[in-house]
């Protein structure tokens, strides 16, 4: 199942011997117009991987600093339709990053899930993570997804036994989402022995890509995992850059954009090439 923009990503990295990261972004967040450009601008700095975030109003696995970013998204109008047309405008630039949505699936939901899948098809998306739909729930939106060949990507987490890692690898594609921390995004941060062991479990079931993700804010902690793990991803980090930078700059949309360009640029300078 996917697309290629996935698996070619991969293919790619590890043909260069190197890891990949990912960058998590609210859509809509600060505002429609400046996340638009962050979006735009975030492969040419370093992101291999887009994770863009559907704005809820009550999103229970995330901390604060995305709680707040899926507030500030909805009070400038964001919704699935307008997330979608940001991913069309993405595409007319750039034909070749991945882009996975992120979120929950009430607004799937009330959306229509075919509706959903087929449109995200059609705008360019690659792949969903719903945070919230277990593999035992998910026929709904698993389906779709199967049928339109986009990549369902599934989260693991330090409590996934191996009996749990073999019905969750069932109905995974794309690659897989390791969350290092148990608790809300942004919260914690894991030590790299508890991630290589977790990671060595999940490749003794899977030969999917591992992204490791939750709690990663440095580049030192970017050079540890791109030694152990197919990708790194940032969030929380990026998207309380983001609110900073537009507050302390008086929302001025080009200052905002290029210090995320900024920082997005000093993160990825941590991707180690194996030898």
């Amino acid at each position: 199942m996917g697309t290629n923009r996935i698996s070619n990503l991969f293919n790619r990295l590890k043909k260069n011997k190197r890891s990949g990261l990912g960058i998590f972004i609210t859509a809509g967040d600060p505002n429609i117009k400046i996340s638009q450009c962050i979006l735009n601008e975030l492969p040419k700095n370093g992101a291999d991987f887009i994770e863009l975030g559907m704005p809820f109003s009550d999103p229970m696995a995330d901390g604060p600093v995305i709680q707040a970013s899926s507030l500030r998204a909805l009070n400038a109008g964001m919704n699935l339709s307008k997330i979608l047309s940001m991913v069309k405008n993405f595409r007319k630039i750039n034909n070749y990053t991945p882009i996975i949505l992120m979120g929950y699936f009430n607004p799937i939901f009330n959306f229509g899930a075919e509706k959903f899948v087929r449109e995200s098809k059609n705008a360019g998306v690659d792949g969903f993570i719903i945070v919230d739909l277990p593999p035992e729930e998910d026929k709904e939106f698993f389906d779709p997804v199967s049928n339109c060949a986009l990549d369902f990507i599934r989260l693991i987490t330090p409590t996934t036994d191996a009996k749990r890692l073999k019905m969750i690898l069932k109905k995974s594609s794309g690659f897989l989402y390791y969350v290092t921390i148990t608790g809300t995004t942004g919260t914690k941060k894991a030590t790299i022995k508890d991630i290589k062991s977790s990671l060595s479990l999940i490749n003794r079931f899977s030969d999917l890509p591992v992204a490791v993700g939750f709690g990663i804010t440095t580049k030192t902690q970017i050079s540890e995992i791109s030694e152990i793990a197919d990708a790194a991803v940032v969030g929380s980090h990026i998207v309380k850059f983001i609110e900073n930078s537009y507050s302390e700059h008086n929302s001025l949309d080009d200052r905002t954009v290029l210090n995320i360009q900024n920082e997005v640029k000093h993160l990825s300078s941590g991707i180690k090439v194996l030898e």
